[in-house]
């Protein structure tokens, strides 16, 4: 067995005070390095175990230097350590680097009482400096600063030969803390977790009460006071856990650091975000009725402005539509559009064809929707996520700057059940007077100087980092075609297979090109708010085939209308007559004469054997001598046979 200065084992602990090279600094790092090597079962050359229980309080194992890397041992032979860990002391650095970094971890109260200390140290210090005798100071900085004096004699022997820069970490207070812990009944512990770690959020006092009631006091079970307890739960349940359970995996997800986007790589107009808001205000629409405006709003990502919007009763596909018709109309096409995936915005006429909709259901047949056929991409924002659409901070200012505007007094709703104002519906805005406010507001909303955004650096407005931004940016423009294709409710139809009519909302609507389509979908554009107008018609792949007008009703006896329709008739028959005569075909001598002359055709072939064919009954008994009798005298024995049949049939009776 090797022996250092009398001492062959040492406990994980003392390595870690030791610092031995090789080894790690922590017990937890030396115990986990013991663990994985299994030191507890090594054994030396003689069968005798290398490890050992440890004698004294705590227990624990001793380890033999044996074990330890060969730079450790080499230091242990360096150092000539003692049998005892007490006189195996660090150089004074490392112990002060050592306390420093203890210090570093400790509590608010424990500094304190350090920096006190170090207070009537330094007191002590000046006194001395000044003239007066430590034995002299001693008492009279006790007396000035409340404590006794052999208390200040103890501080002053902390810092015996302890450098002035050192002294406050060797001054700190080091407690112990109390005694043994107390046991808790396990069944009584996961009655009372349980309880507390539910949705509900009961109180931690109400479910001790509970276990103490209804689990422990039944069972003759004894448990600790509640503040036992709530200590316990403090240090044995992550936060983690009780937030989850009690709060949900939304709370969860909020103890993390929030993400900090960047759009300096960005430009205007490049990327936008739609969404609706509802607002907080009763306003009249024109039909008498009275209830809140639902706004769609767009804006853009890199500036925070506020682009489009249009106001509605509700959030709908023809809102959204329309709210776009506005935004490539007026400032341009984007690249990216950023929405989440409601009704209104995912919808088959805004994000047709768009393959990762998560909403309705998607085939490969639907038409292509109003931003896929301008070539926007769209992405879809998270679930129940406001921070992943900027505009809702925008709709947060609008709560204040507008619903609470003084021309909407008593009007204005609150913004929950108990936030109603005392005047709360007194009043309905007429919604022409709703729009033009909210159009000011949203002016005023992009003109306001100082935003504090990444972009806007806290001096300039969205309109300013918008026109800086915009003017040297490549801009999609919007052509007729496009805005015609945003403006316009797009469905499928199928065009008739005989006649080329295509049929929507009951009315029929025709025209000659749609000849080459018959019996394919189509795709109609159109005005919901009117049907009898100009429609537009377009193949599968976003062709346009032509525009075209609703076929009128006309009366049963309405002349004029029969005139035009045989005139219509007439016109189709001659551009039938000419596409005919167009094609050049042949009449049917001509198709004649080009068919060659072919040989008569050779007689048909006698078979070898012929197979008699008989019937039944007594026909057949007539007929079976045939094959061996002339022809003629066989033809007529059958027909005398076939007499004498119907001789003794007409004879016959019914007999009643």
């Amino acid at each position: 067995m090797i022996h250092f200065g009398g001492k062959s084992h040492f406990t994980a602990a003392e390595l870690a005070e030791l610092a031995l090279p090789g080894l790690a600094r922590t017990k937890r790092k030396i115990n986990e390095r013991a663990a994985a090597e299994c030191w507890a079962l090594a054994t030396d050359s003689a069968g005798v175990p290398l490890a050992r229980p440890r004698t004294g309080r705590g227990g624990g194992l001793e380890y033999s230097v044996e074990l330890l890397p060969a730079a450790a041992r080499a230091a242990l032979t360096a150092q000539a350590a003692v049998s005892t860990i007490a006189d195996v002391t660090p150089a004074p650095e490392t112990k002060a680097a050592q306390l420093w970094a203890w210090y570093d971890g400790a509590n608010a109260k424990t500094k304190a009482d350090a920096t006190r200390r170090l207070a009537a140290i330094d007191a002590i210090d000046a006194l001395v400096d000044s003239g007066m005798t430590r034995s002299a100071a001693v008492p009279a900085v006790a007396k000035r600063v409340g404590v006794g004096a052999s208390t200040l004699w103890s501080w002053v022997s902390m810092i015996d030969g302890v450098l002035r820069c050192d002294r406050l970490v060797y001054l700190a207070p080091r407690r112990a803390g109390g005694g043994s812990e107390t046991a808790v009944d396990n069944g009584a512990w996961q009655f009372l977790l349980s309880d507390f770690l539910r949705p509900e959020q009961p109180t931690f006092s109400a479910c001790y009460e509970r276990m103490k009631r209804d689990y422990a006091t039944p069972r003759g079970i004894t448990v600790p006071i509640e503040r036992t307890l709530r200590r316990k739960l403090e240090r044995e349940v992550d936060q983690r856990v009780i937030v989850l359970r009690r709060e949900g995996t939304e709370a969860l997800r909020r103890m993390l650091p929030a993400q900090e986007r960047s759009v300096a790589e960005l430009h205007a107009l490049e990327m936008v975000n739609i969404d609706g808001h509802k607002f907080d205000v009763f306003v009249k629409w024109p039909d008498g009725r009275i209830g809140r405006p639902m706004m769609v709003a767009i804006q853009d990502i890199y500036s925070r402005k506020i682009l489009a919007h249009r106001l509605d009763e509700s959030e709908n596909a023809l809102a959204t539509r329309l709210v776009f018709a506005d935004l490539f109309r007026d400032w341009g096409i984007p690249r990216v559009c950023l929405m989440d995936n409601g009704r209104a915005f995912a919808s088959k006429t805004i994000t047709g064809g768009t393959k990762t909709r998560y909403r309705f259901k998607v085939r490969d047949d639907d038409p292509l929707g109003v931003l896929p056929a301008v070539g926007v991409e769209v992405r879809f924002a998270t679930p129940y996520r406001g921070q992943s659409k900027p505009i809702e901070r925008a709709f947060r200012d609008m709560c204040d700057a507008i619903a609470k505007h003084p021309a909407f007094a008593g009007a204005y709703t609150g913004n929950n059940p108990l936030a109603k104002p005392e005047n709360y519906g007194s009043h309905a805005v007429p919604i022409e007077d709703f729009r033009r406010v909210v159009a000011a507001g949203i002016a005023a909303h992009n003109a306001k100087a100082g935003r504090r955004t990444e972009m806007a650096r806290g001096v300039h407005s969205f309109d300013q980092v918008f026109a800086d931004s915009y003017a040297v940016a490549p801009i999609g423009k919007a052509t007729p075609e496009q805005l015609r294709m945003a403006l316009l409710t797009a469905e499928d139809r199928t065009c008739d297979r005989e006649t080329a009519v295509v049929t929507l909302e009951g009315n029929r609507y025709f025209h000659e090109a749609l000849r080459r389509h018959a019996g394919k979908k189509l795709t109609v554009r159109f005005d919901p708010d009117d049907l009898h107008g100009e429609v537009h018609i377009y193949d599968r792949g976003g062709e346009h085939i032509c525009s075209t007008t609703a076929i009128g009703t006309r009366g049963f006896s309405d002349k004029a209308s029969a005139n035009q329709r045989r005139a219509q008739e007439a016109d189709h028959k001659r551009r039938t007559r000419e596409l005919v005569k167009a094609q050049e075909l042949l009449d049917a001598s001509q198709i004649a004469a080009l068919i060659p002359d072919y040989a008569d055709e050779a007689p048909a072939p006698t078979p070898g054997v012929v197979r008699p064919v008989r019937t039944r009954g007594n026909t057949a008994a007539a007929l079976k001598p045939a094959a061996a009798m002339p022809q003629s005298q066989s033809q007529t024995e059958a027909h005398s046979a076939l007499d004498r049949m119907t001789k003794r049939v007409a004879r016959l009776r019914l007999v009643p």
